[in-house]
């Protein structure tokens, strides 16, 4: 499970939900990925999403995309496991999701330590979109769409 740098949201609450619910997880940082992928030591990917565009796109936190991407080049299914809620019909595809930037005081340093010139140009986004080519299946409390349907139309199945 990586720790999605800057904010570390999967240190500070993946991990903290992982535990309450008794969930073996191991914590690794974000620039893991790759090796744990070709080191065979990634068996399945489940992510979350924060919006999911009718043809299947997912948005979700920085990083996803290229961990879809990884674990296509290791043949390792990738999941997005989301409520229903995530989902917008009106919204044609992830290219139409707008992708907030955030401040870039966030990764110029944290909590009062600066570790980079406060001058220093950043690019900061929040979320990426993976698109529903990557994506194994999207798995919602209405049911499960497996990757091949969802830029068929498949989620407007479970509407």
């Amino acid at each position: 499970m990586g720790e999605t740098r800057p904010l570390l949201q999967g240190a500070r609450l993946t991990a903290w939900e992982l535990r309450r619910l008794g969930v073996p997880y191991t914590l690794v940082t974000d620039g893991m990925a790759g090796m744990l992928f070709r080191a065979g030591k990634v068996r399945r990917v489940l992510v979350g999403a924060d919006r999911i565009a009718r043809n299947g796109d997912v948005a979700n936190k920085i990083g996803t995309y290229s961990v879809a991407v990884l674990a296509r080049a290791h043949g390792v299914p990738f999941h997005a496991v989301a409520p229903w809620s995530t989902v917008d019909l009106s919204c044609p595809t992830g290219d139409a999701i707008p992708i907030e930037e955030r401040a870039p005081e966030e990764v110029r340093g944290a909590r009062g330590v600066r570790w980079a010139h406060p001058d220093a140009r950043v690019f900061n986004p929040a979320f990426d979109v993976t698109p529903a080519s990557l994506v194994t299946s999207l798995i919602t409390e209405r049911g499960i769409v497996e990757g091949a349907a969802l830029a068929a139309g498949g989620l407007s199945r479970l509407a």
